[in-house]
């Protein structure tokens, strides 16, 4: 089953949604307010993806925590996704083995069928 990962209000996320709704693809979205993603979960994704690609540096939530000045590193930044789940990057559409992060149709139609 394909999984959306995000939060509602989130236009990339929305984008998503709409993607999938408008070419009637099943999928079941999981609000990080709601249901927030734990360390396991995390892990998982970074064995498809790498920290760089989740970690958003250039949301409101990382200025806000002054993330910057700490010099985080990889680890570091994991254990803040687990903490902070707004620091991850949206959406992310997990199907299958495939981790997607960020709004990408191009991939969507590559990885998703």
């Amino acid at each position: 089953m394909l999984k959306i990962y995000g939060i509602k209000n989130c236009d990339s996320v929305r984008k998503a949604i709409k993607h999938f709704k408008s070419r009637d693809i099943a999928y079941q979205f999981v609000d990080f307010r709601e249901t927030p993603v734990n360390a396991d979960t995390i892990g998982s994704w970074l064995q498809a993806t790498d920290i760089k690609t989740l970690f958003n540096t250039r949301g409101t939530t990382y200025r806000t925590l002054k993330l910057k000045e700490l010099d985080l590193n990889d680890e570091e930044k994991q254990q803040w996704l687990s903490k902070e789940n707004m620091l991850i990057k949206r959406p992310v559409i997990t199907v299958d083995n495939n981790v997607i992060v960020g709004y990408n149709e191009s991939q969507y139609l590559e990885n998703i069928h």
